[in-house]
């Protein structure tokens, strides 16, 4: 008797007492996924509005898997209100980092490796430039969030980072201000990146921490990495930076649209008939032209699975004054070197006690929803409507 056995039978059981639908069970090794046909089966909950009282409808509750959209479009409201408190008065910058196309193989068979690098590197790009005084000489903060997909779907890796515009000077009595439009020279960053991460990748080789399966087999001996290393100079490596834009009220919604993304979210599917899934997509190629795309279900499943993430990988991480070891120290000086005062520490965790933080805001005010009542999918079946069989027909 095994316990996946135990499992088994007990959902099964109580698919046939409590499902609406059907319940299918995913394993592989230790862990496993749960599919619901019906979404009440997951249960649900009932919010009020702690301002005006509003009542919404019942809302389901996710699967709190981290690359489940429901459960991110949460994760991502606590995150942003965590921040608000961090962010300067100045204006900030959006920074992209892109690997090339030939490392996404290698990037999927080695994604714990090569995503740590591609967060690591281009954050010591962006520190070691800004403190070169030859363009900025300061000290910068700045977060930044790995991706891996395109709007297709396919796998491709690239970080991107929100940076303060300026930074402490190296001696940390005044703020320094940008002299380039785009912060810093975007060239320069693209060939220190380069050079930063192959360093790390070749490191990574020798120490014997990458794995080469398939058609990256060969690869494996030493002087075939080398000439396949050398390919990658062959061509500057992408990165993109935005002008610098807005304030910290503009910062804390832009930074809504990156921080907590998943490969695909729900508003962007459109059909699933045929075992054939559609969905919406831009065409950057076309000036961001959007366009439908339809593909076999389990070619649609074999992308978006290409884009979970090792377990207890983090990728949102913070660097310069913004890490966490210095945040404490250098945020409260960045503030007052602006002319700005944070809110006390103490002022912050107190109104933290007193407030209940919010799930989301109340589409009637804008006050804040909290959880009144927690249903089970019995529950939810019991305040749902009578299923009309001639209506269904």
């Amino acid at each position: 008797m095994y316990l996946h056995y135990v499992f088994d039978l007990w959902v099964e059981v109580w698919r046939q007492k409590v499902a609406k639908g059907d319940v299918m069970v995913v394993r592989y090794a230790d862990d496993l996924v749960l599919g619901f046909q019906h979404r009440t089966d997951l249960g649900g909950h009932l919010d009020e509005c702690i301002a005006c009282g509003d009542r919404p409808a019942i809302s389901y509750n996710s699967c709190r898997n981290r690359h489940c959209p429901k459960y991110q479009a949460h994760a991502r409201t606590r995150w942003l209100e965590a921040r608000r408190q961090e962010l300067l008065p100045t204006r900030y910058v959006h920074v992209v980092f892109t690997l090339p196309h030939e490392l996404a193989p290698l990037a999927l068979q080695n994604k714990k490796i090569l995503y740590h690098l591609l967060l690591q590197t281009s954050a010591a790009t962006l520190l070691a430039v800004a403190r070169d005084p030859k363009h900025l000489g300061a000290e910068i903060g700045f977060f930044s969030v790995l991706h891996t997909w395109n709007q297709k779907l396919e796998l491709h890796p690239h970080v991107h980072c929100v940076v303060a515009a300026g930074g402490l000077s190296l001696d940390r009595t005044h703020w320094i201000q940008p002299r380039y439009p785009f912060f810093l020279p975007v060239k320069v960053l693209s060939r220190v990146f380069r050079g930063k991460f192959v360093s790390a990748l070749k490191r990574n080789f020798r120490q014997g921490k990458l794995g080469f399966y398939g058609n990256l087999k060969p690869l494996a001996h030493p002087k075939a990495f080398s000439a396949w290393i050398r390919t990658l100079f062959r061509n500057d490596w992408h990165v993109y930076s935005k002008r610098p834009f807005g304030g910290a009220e503009h910062a804390l919604c832009y930074l809504g649209h990156y921080t907590h993304r998943v490969a695909i979210s729900n508003h962007r599917l459109v059909s699933l008939a045929d075992d054939q899934v559609t969905f919406h997509w831009r065409d950057s190629a076309h000036h961001n032209e959007p366009k439908l795309m339809t593909l076999a279900l389990d070619e649609f499943l074999r992308r978006f699975l290409l884009h979970t993430l090792p377990k207890g990988f983090v990728r949102i991480r913070h660097f310069g004054f913004l890490a966490n070891r210095r945040r404490a120290a250098l945020l409260p000086l960045c503030f007052q070197l602006l002319g700005a005062v944070p809110q006390p520490q103490a002022e912050q965790q107190a109104s933290a006690v007193q407030e209940p933080r919010p799930l989301w805001l109340c589409p009637q005010c804008g006050g804040p929803m909290v959880v009144i009542e927690r249903l089970s999918a019995a529950q939810l079946q019991l305040r749902s409507p009578p299923f009309l069989i001639g209506a269904a027909a």
